[in-house]
């Protein structure tokens, strides 16, 4: 399976978890002239922004860990940006990172809060 594939089907399997959870999903591989957010979801009073990473089980960095600082920064001005394209600059968000690993067992998913990155 190639990056983009992997990265497509961890995509889908993260918003089915925050669905679970119940959060809505409403936006995917939304563009703004920041970068591209993997994933919006809607939740009680709020917003999620989702980083999708997916990782096969002993990769060398771990789904959970490829979120630096920098990624970090840019994640928070792309959300920004998309609220104010909405008009809704005042509204509670958070950024969660989606950390996935993909093993022969099959993957587990991780909804992690950005600050525990």
């Amino acid at each position: 399976m190639d990056r983009r594939v992997l990265g497509l089907a961890g995509e889908h399997l993260a918003g089915r978890e925050l669905e679970r959870r119940g959060l809505r999903v409403v936006a995917r591989n939304v563009r703004t002239r920041y970068g591209e957010i993997d994933l919006v979801a809607r939740e009680r009073g709020g917003y999620a922004f989702v980083e999708v990473k997916t990782r096969r089980a002993g990769s060398f960095v771990a789904a959970a860990e490829a979120v630096d600082r920098r990624k970090a920064r840019r994640l928070t001005l792309l959300a920004e940006s998309w609220l104010a394209q909405r008009g809704e600059r005042g509204a509670p968000w958070r950024i969660l990172v989606a950390a996935l690993t993909v093993s022969p067992r099959g993957t587990t998913v991780e909804l992690l809060p950005l600050e525990a990155v």
